[in-house]
Protein backbone atom coordinates (compact mmCIF):
# COMPACT_ATOMS: atom_id res chain seq x y z
CA UNK A 1 0.00 0.00 0.00
CA UNK A 2 1.45 3.34 -1.05
CA UNK A 3 1.72 6.26 1.36
CA UNK A 4 -0.94 8.93 0.91
CA UNK A 5 -0.81 12.68 1.49
CA UNK A 6 -2.76 14.03 4.45
CA UNK A 7 -3.72 17.05 2.35
CA UNK A 8 -5.69 14.72 0.05
CA UNK A 9 -7.93 13.55 2.95
CA UNK A 10 -10.93 15.81 2.41
CA UNK A 11 -14.17 16.41 4.28
CA UNK A 12 -17.12 17.45 2.12
CA UNK A 13 -20.68 18.46 3.01
CA UNK A 14 -23.76 17.86 0.88
CA UNK A 15 -25.90 20.63 -0.57
CA UNK A 16 -29.25 19.25 0.62
CA UNK A 17 -30.20 18.04 -2.86
CA UNK A 18 -31.37 14.59 -3.87
CA UNK A 19 -28.96 13.19 -4.81
CA UNK A 20 -26.63 15.55 -3.00
CA UNK A 21 -23.60 17.13 -4.57
CA UNK A 22 -20.68 17.69 -2.21
CA UNK A 23 -18.50 20.75 -1.56
CA UNK A 24 -15.09 20.55 0.09
CA UNK A 25 -14.84 22.32 3.40
CA UNK A 26 -11.99 24.71 2.71
CA UNK A 27 -9.03 25.65 4.84
CA UNK A 28 -8.70 22.31 6.66
CA UNK A 29 -5.29 21.52 8.09
CA UNK A 30 -6.04 18.31 9.99
CA UNK A 31 -8.63 15.60 9.51
CA UNK A 32 -9.17 12.44 11.53
CA UNK A 33 -11.49 9.47 11.02
CA UNK A 34 -12.32 6.86 13.69
CA UNK A 35 -14.37 3.73 13.07
CA UNK A 36 -15.80 2.45 16.33
CA UNK A 37 -17.39 -0.87 17.18
CA UNK A 38 -18.96 -2.21 20.33
CA UNK A 39 -18.17 -5.85 21.08
CA UNK A 40 -20.83 -8.30 22.24
CA UNK A 41 -19.29 -10.85 24.58
CA UNK A 42 -20.69 -14.40 24.19
CA UNK A 43 -18.14 -16.18 26.36
CA UNK A 44 -19.47 -19.32 28.07
CA UNK A 45 -18.19 -22.32 30.02
CA UNK A 46 -17.43 -23.96 26.66
CA UNK A 47 -15.00 -21.12 25.74
CA UNK A 48 -12.17 -22.83 27.68
CA UNK A 49 -11.20 -19.59 29.37
CA UNK A 50 -10.97 -17.56 26.15
CA UNK A 51 -13.21 -14.61 25.42
CA UNK A 52 -15.54 -15.06 22.45
CA UNK A 53 -17.19 -12.17 20.58
CA UNK A 54 -20.25 -12.25 18.35
CA UNK A 55 -19.41 -11.13 14.82
CA UNK A 56 -21.67 -8.48 13.29
CA UNK A 57 -23.31 -7.57 16.59
CA UNK A 58 -23.05 -4.39 18.64
CA UNK A 59 -23.18 -0.76 17.60
CA UNK A 60 -20.87 0.64 14.93
CA UNK A 61 -20.16 4.33 14.38
CA UNK A 62 -17.83 6.69 12.59
CA UNK A 63 -16.38 9.83 14.18
CA UNK A 64 -14.72 12.63 12.25
CA UNK A 65 -12.67 15.50 13.61
CA UNK A 66 -11.19 18.31 11.55
CA UNK A 67 -9.64 21.70 12.12
CA UNK A 68 -8.31 24.48 9.98
CA UNK A 69 -8.31 28.09 8.94
CA UNK A 70 -11.69 29.80 8.60
CA UNK A 71 -12.22 30.89 4.98
CA UNK A 72 -15.90 31.82 5.08
CA UNK A 73 -16.79 29.30 2.34
CA UNK A 74 -20.38 28.24 1.70
CA UNK A 75 -19.51 24.73 2.96
CA UNK A 76 -18.27 26.17 6.27
CA UNK A 77 -21.49 28.18 6.49
CA UNK A 78 -23.55 25.01 5.94
CA UNK A 79 -21.71 23.23 8.77
CA UNK A 80 -22.31 26.22 11.06
CA UNK A 81 -26.03 26.12 10.21
CA UNK A 82 -26.13 22.36 10.86
CA UNK A 83 -24.41 22.85 14.23
CA UNK A 84 -26.77 25.63 15.32
CA UNK A 85 -29.85 23.75 14.11
CA UNK A 86 -28.81 20.32 15.37
CA UNK A 87 -29.44 19.01 11.86
CA UNK A 88 -28.21 15.80 10.28
CA UNK A 89 -26.64 16.24 6.85
CA UNK A 90 -24.86 14.24 4.16
CA UNK A 91 -21.06 14.21 4.34
CA UNK A 92 -18.35 12.62 2.25
CA UNK A 93 -14.78 11.74 3.18
CA UNK A 94 -12.42 11.32 0.24
CA UNK A 95 -8.89 10.01 0.12
CA UNK A 96 -6.00 10.31 -2.33
CA UNK A 97 -6.51 6.69 -3.44
CA UNK A 98 -9.97 7.64 -4.75
CA UNK A 99 -11.76 5.83 -1.93
CA UNK A 100 -14.80 7.69 -0.59
CA UNK A 101 -17.05 7.19 2.42
CA UNK A 102 -20.52 8.71 2.60
CA UNK A 103 -23.09 8.94 5.34
CA UNK A 104 -25.28 11.18 7.47
CA UNK A 105 -23.57 12.95 10.33
CA UNK A 106 -24.45 15.28 13.17
CA UNK A 107 -22.12 18.15 14.08
CA UNK A 108 -21.46 17.49 17.76
CA UNK A 109 -18.97 20.29 18.27
CA UNK A 110 -17.95 23.44 16.41
CA UNK A 111 -15.27 25.70 17.89
CA UNK A 112 -13.93 28.98 16.57
CA UNK A 113 -10.77 30.61 17.88
CA UNK A 114 -8.46 33.46 17.00
CA UNK A 115 -5.85 35.68 18.51
CA UNK A 116 -4.88 39.27 17.86
CA UNK A 117 -2.86 39.48 14.66
CA UNK A 118 -3.55 35.83 13.75
CA UNK A 119 -5.99 33.95 11.59
CA UNK A 120 -9.40 32.72 12.71
CA UNK A 121 -9.44 28.94 13.14
CA UNK A 122 -12.13 26.35 13.64
CA UNK A 123 -12.48 22.76 14.84
CA UNK A 124 -15.42 20.49 14.08
CA UNK A 125 -16.49 17.06 15.33
CA UNK A 126 -19.03 14.86 13.56
CA UNK A 127 -20.77 11.63 14.63
CA UNK A 128 -22.44 9.25 12.18
CA UNK A 129 -26.16 8.50 12.21
CA UNK A 130 -26.96 5.34 10.29
CA UNK A 131 -24.73 3.43 7.91
CA UNK A 132 -21.54 4.88 6.49
CA UNK A 133 -20.79 3.29 3.13
CA UNK A 134 -17.83 3.10 0.76
CA UNK A 135 -18.72 4.45 -2.70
Amino acid sequence: MAAEKGSAFLLKVGNGGSPPSYATIGGMRTTQLSVNGEAVNVTSKDSEGWRELLSGAGVRSVSVAASGIFTGSAAEGRIKGNALGGALDDYELSFESGERLRGRFLVTRLDYAGDHGGERTYAVSLESSGAVAAV
